[in-house]
Parts: structure tokens; sequence; C-alpha cells
């Protein structure tokens, strides 16, 4: 489909879209409604009316992958073709018919130069826009779908182009309204490439912002291609026609059947956000490149595409589900022993990943230990964007589904050797919207391998109810074989600092009967909400915890500067006082909304 008028024609035709007629606020309301229909696995929506916006808005788009599937469904063979190609290929030499679609695949991937397009209709100004604010204490309205297009300045060009999906602030803080907007990048991004190689030149770095258009953009943006693979390539493969690109005499070139584009060079730095991220936290305010804008562009009748982030599961859950099954099948190419990834969304996706290698440097020893999945470790950690991974637990079965999570842990935590496993990396860069860390973009990680027989037999509840605890802990609570949930005191202390009453609780512990049956403790604030199912055990535990600060051992020791635990760890989970915020609704917006969706027949999506 080349541009969101198609799209809502075939997803109308397709009972797969649903218009909302009564106006509804993009402050708090338009996202409030969003969310309720994706966690009920709803339609698209189109709001026909936006307050103080001529422009209708489009929600909840990829909200499913059925509708993902339907909206590429002429394009998916192709794109598998594609990567079966890079994958072997001589499977694809096995299958003439495929084989004779490359050369149409390739052909695509070039984009088409145009000399105008739909995207030229009209100028307008920012403040026309709808002004989308997702949560209560977010810095202002954001684009939450651009597709950000940049130029490498050493090598001009599509093909040393980058199409990223970065968030962009549109009004608040000390932005010039209509002049201004933020652009928020965060580390391990293809755009800083090209903003370092402006920056050495002495120039500007040129940025093309575009929204809607082709869906194939907005899928391309977020594909996690390797360096100086252009996502504006890619995505004409995705759509199964050239991507026309209007050229023009100055600056960049504009996607020609794009809703809007914002035009306009970086120029230096302002403050940006808060904004309510895909972790479920606020990232706060910190200083990031402003836009300049000297143009913007909208097409007739243009549409404004959006989504909302917070903790997952989300909409971009679902793109990261749809990218994982697309790309699977090449781990084994780019981390040579790596047969499984699982970056798991329930814990914000970059904060945990699980892994399932080859273990085979020593096949004829009596017990396998890890070695060769270290190996393995140190290469996901060290390319794309599993290099962002806090948390990386590894394991040497290959046996293992590396998606069934309960199974995971079993099989980890009754093989780990806690004296030995457990290998830190600290004062190391991190992910940008991780606040767990001693500084913003700095922290920790955690690399535990486990494999070969098993360690210990892991502890039941009724282990568990058997257990004395020592005072100070409330509301123990069993969570899964293994794993125990414990409440702590409430957390006062600054970053970079452990906690010594922590400490002392490791050796109280190392003396209770069957506490070696629970090598996983995790703290937290509240246990009761912790231990309520998978999704809250692994948002509150690798969301909150940077690995060097808030591990602590039972009983832990130190040997030429390696770290272990005798007999269990412990995790602290809790808030701590310089963690952001966590998202929560405003009660006013939600009675509203309450009343517009009973009222447009959509009550059964309401919770």
């Amino acid at each position: 489909m080349k541009n969101l008028q198609q799209v809502i024609y075939a997803l109308e035709k397709n009972n797969d879209l649903v218009r909302i007629k009564t106006e509804v606020d993009p402050y708090l309301q338009v996202a409030a409604i969003q969310r309720r229909i994706f966690r009920a696995k709803g339609p698209a929506i189109l709001f026909e009316k936006v307050k103080n916006s001529p422009f209708p808005m489009l929600g909840n788009l990829f909200g499913t992958r059925q509708r993902l599937n339907f909206i590429f469904s002429k394009t998916l063979k192709t794109v598998e073709t594609l990567f079966k190609l890079k994958l072997s290929p001589f499977e694809v030499l096995k299958s003439p018919t495929k084989l004779s679609k490359l050369p149409k695949i390739f052909l695509t991937t070039i984009p088409k130069t145009v000399s105008t397009g739909p995207i030229l209709a009209q100028k307008i100004k920012i403040s026309q826009l709808p002004a989308l604010v997702s949560w209560p204490l977010d810095g202002g309205p954001y684009i939450t779908l651009p597709q950000v297009y940049t130029e490498n300045p050493l090598k001009p060009g599509y093909f040393h182009s980058n199409l990223g999906m970065y968030r962009v602030q549109l009004k608040g803080n000390n932005y010039i309204l209509n002049e201004e907007v933020g652009l928020h990048y965060q580390i391990h991004r293809g755009i800083g490439v090209h903003h370092k190689n402006a920056l050495d030149k002495g120039e500007p770095l040129w940025v093309n912002i575009f929204i809607g258009g082709p869906p194939a953009m907005t899928l391309a943006a977020i594909m996690p291609l390797p360096e100086g693979i252009s996502e504006l390539l890619f995505a004409g493969v995705l759509a199964g026609h050239r991507i026309k690109m209007i050229k023009q005499k100055e600056n960049l070139p504009i996607s020609a059947e794009a809703d809007f584009c914002l035009c306009g060079y970086i120029d230096g730095l302002k403050p940006e956000g808060p904004f309510g991220d895909h972790l479920g936290y606020y990232s706060l305010k910190h200083d990031f490149p402003v836009l300049k804008i000297t143009r913007v562009y909208a097409k007739k009748n243009a549409i404004w595409p959006f989504t909302t982030v917070g903790r997952p599961p989300q909409e971009d859950t679902i793109f990261g589900e749809f990218i994982h099954d697309l790309t699977k099948d090449l781990v084994p190419q780019v981390f040579t022993g790596v047969k499984q990834i699982h970056a798991v969304d329930a814990a914000g996706v970059h904060p945990l990943l699980l892994a399932v290698g080859r273990e085979s440097y020593v096949p004829f020893a009596a017990e396998k230990i890890p070695q060769e999945i270290l190996t393995q470790a140190m290469s996901l950690l060290g390319q794309t964007q599993t290099a962002l991974s806090k948390y990386l637990l590894i394991v040497g079965e290959e046996n293992i589904d590396v998606k069934n999570i309960p199974q995971f842990f079993d099989y980890f935590l009754s093989r780990i050797d806690l004296k030995r496993d457990l290998h830190f990396i600290t004062r190391t860069t991190m992910d940008t919207l991780d606040y767990t860390g001693i500084s913003l973009n700095q922290g920790s990680k955690l690399v535990a391998a486990a494999c070969g027989s098993k360690k210990r037999k892991l502890g039941l509840k009724q282990d568990f109810l058997e257990i004395k605890w020592p005072a100070g802990i409330f509301q123990p609570m069993f969570f899964a074989p293994g794993i125990g949930i414990l409440g702590w005191q409430k957390h006062t202390l600054p970053k970079d600092t452990q906690d010594k009453t922590l400490v002392t609780l490791g050796k109280i512990l190392y003396n209770i009967p069957k506490i070696e049956k629970f090598p996983l403790l995790v703290i937290t604030d509240d246990p009761l909400f912790t231990a309520a199912n998978w999704e809250n055990f692994l948002w509150i535990t690798f969301t909150r915890s940077d690995p060097a600060t808030d591990i602590y051992g039972i009983d832990e020791y130190y040997k030429c500067k390696h770290w272990g635990a005798k007999k269990a760890i412990l995790i602290d989970a809790r808030l701590k006082s310089y963690h952001a915020p966590p998202l929560e609704e405003d009660p006013e917006t939600i009675n509203t909304i309450k009343e517009i969706m009973f009222k447009e027949k959509l009550g059964k999506y309401f919770e």
C-alpha cells in the first residue's frame, strides 16, 4: 500500500477500522482511548475531529499481528525470500520461482526520484499539527511515529542514508513555537554517526521528518539493520515498489507520499522531555539536539498517525514480535553459535535479554561449564541493538525454548554456579532510557551463564513457607521454583551506593535452612504486586535494578576481582529515589473517555 489513505480504505473494507466522530482532545484523551482499544486487540481508530487541529489522527494501526500481516500481505513472502538469500543463497537456488523474483526485489530497493508529489500540496505551521500528549507529566506534545531521515555528510545520497524512529517534541520547555522542535535520539543509533560527521565538517546536519505515507516507511524506520545499510532501501522491498522521493534543489529529498514533512537542521542543544517511555517510566528532562525548522509540508487530506508508548505490552510490542519473526533465522549468522535470543518485552526489552547458545569448546569434558557461551555473550553485547542489554542470561542447551520464560528460568537457576558464573561489566554504556545506573547512559551489565548438569533442586512453595525469615522482611512470597520475593524498607540512598542493610541481610540468610533452594530472591516495595504474574515480576525485577549496584550475595565474596555468592543472590528491585517515576493515568481523563467511548459504541473496549 502506497499511502495511509489506501490503508484506511482497505482496513475499513475489511471491517478492521472504526471512526470516532466525537471531538477528542489530543491532550491525554486520544492516547487513553488508543491504549484501551489496543489492550482489547481492537481495530484501528480514526479520530475524525481533533481538538485544535484540522487533521484527523489514526491510532492502533499496527495494534495486532493480523493487521500487520494484512497491511504487508503482498510483500511478506518477498521479504522472507530476501532474508533467505542472506541466510543461505543455496536455499534460494533450490526454488527457481523464488530466484526469478530476485531482480524485481533488488529493483524495488532503489528509491525513485521524482520532481513533485502529494506532500507538497500545502505549507503549514507546527501549531496546526495534532498536539499529542500521552501521559500527564509529558513535557509537551510529541510525534510518536516519526520517520527521521538523514544522509551521511561524507557520503550523501540514498545508499548511505538513515531512516530512524527518534521521538520529536513539538512544543514545550523553551522551544520557539513553529521554529524549533526537540530531536531525542539515543545512543547506538545511525543518526549519531551522521551528526558526528557533520560536526567534524563544521556543518549543520540537515534532517527531514516524515509522518505517515507508505506504512513500509514506518516499519523500516524501526528495523534493526546493520550499520551502513539504508532503511530506505529496505522500505522499498517491504512496500513492494520503489519509494518515491522528491529531489530538492537544496537539502534533503522528501518522501512524496508522506502525509507530513518537517524540514530543518540541527543547531545546538536544548532541554527535551519528560516523556512517558516504553520501559513504563518517564524519561526525564535532558539536553538533546534542537531542530531549526525551515518548512513544514502536508498533503491534501493528510492524516496524522500516532502510537502511545508505556509499560509493555503496547503497540511497539507488536512491531517487535513482527521483526523478531522476520529475522530470527538470521541470528546464527550474525552471532556465531547463538541459536535463539529473546529481548524480553515485559521487562522493557533492553533490560533483559535471554539467549540460548552452543557449548562445544570441550565436548569430551565430563562436566560442561560455560565457555563458548561466554564468547557468544560478548558478541551479543558487542553489536546491533543487543549491545544495549543490561542483564544477559545465556544457557548452553539447544532444546530450550527461549520464549518459554518459566522453562528458561527453571533450567537457568537449577544449573548456574553462583560462585563462578556471574560476570559483571561495570561503569559502561547503558540505554539512555534506563535510570537505574550511576548517571545518564552509564551503569553496569551482567552476563550470567549456565550449562551442564543440575547444581541444585529448586525450592517449591512448601519449602518457601517453611523458611523462618528474619526481622525486617515483610510479605515474603513464593513466586516460582527457586524464586522468592521479599519486602524490605523503603530505599533512601543516593546513586552509586550499595545498601549495607542488604549486605547484612545476605550474611544473616546464609545460616537459614533451605535458603540454597532459592538462588534468586528479589527485594521489592510491593511483594504482592511483584508476585502477581510473570509480567509484573520481570518488569519490577529488571527495570528497577542495576546489576553492580543492586545485586547482593548470600554469602558474597571476592576472589581475584571476581564476585560470587555461595548460596543465592538478592536483587534489590525497590523503586529508588533517583529513578524516574512510573507512568500513571489521569483519573479525570479516564472518566471523560469513558463517556466518549460508550457514546461511540466502543464501550466493550473500556476497562
